[in-house]
């Protein structure tokens, strides 16, 4: 692949919205890699302090600060390339899960490995949008909300079944500004 040196209009409007989403998600999480538009994200067993619905508020906030950026980039949308005009359908997409891994140096760059990170990236690609449409969501594992102690009144429940892998039994909760979780 070649450099071309010319920066498309809308990668300062995504730089600035992948920004936004991890002045808000780091700390209590630790920055592990972007993948494409996604952050990958993660915390060492015992460290995170969220519990409960100290969990669901912190994706909640996150989800709100974004779409506070969004609505700031508006102004910066100068052109009608594709990125630009599609910025104001995009939306937030969490999902979490609990379990382990392993931290290695590969060329220089650590990369967490392992059964439940593979498990994490296949859930990327999950049917939550066909419980909640188009809204965000935070898709919680069985494993992670039963270890975050995350609160299952209002979540769908919805299994998901990927070759060579258990079927994964998860939750979904719809994430909207005017949401407040509460202990």
């Amino acid at each position: 692949m070649r450099d071309s040196g010319v920066v498309p209009a809308a990668y300062p409007l995504m730089t600035s919205l992948l920004d936004g989403i991890v002045e808000k998600l780091v700390p209590p999480f630790i920055l592990s890699k972007f993948e494409g538009d996604a952050v990958f994200a993660f915390a060492p067993d015992g460290e995170l302090a969220l519990q409960g619905v100290q969990l669901l508020a912190c994706l909640n906030a996150c989800y709100s600060a974004f779409l506070a950026r969004v609505a700031d980039t508006r102004e910066l949308m100068w052109c009608s390339c594709t990125a630009c005009s599609t910025l104001n359908g995009l939306d937030l997409k969490f999902v979490v899960h609990h379990g382990e891994y392993v931290a290695l140096s590969i060329a220089g760059h650590e990369e967490l490995l392992g059964p439940d990170v593979t498990i994490a990236h296949r859930l990327m690609k999950n049917h939550a949008a066909a419980l909640v449409g188009a809204s965000a969501y935070a898709l919680l594992t069985e494993a992670a909300a039963g270890h975050f102690e995350a609160p299952l009144e209002g979540a769908l429940p919805v299994t998901e079944e990927y070759e060579h892998v258990a079927p994964i039994q998860a939750y979904v909760f719809r994430l909207d500004t005017e949401q407040t979780w509460s202990s």
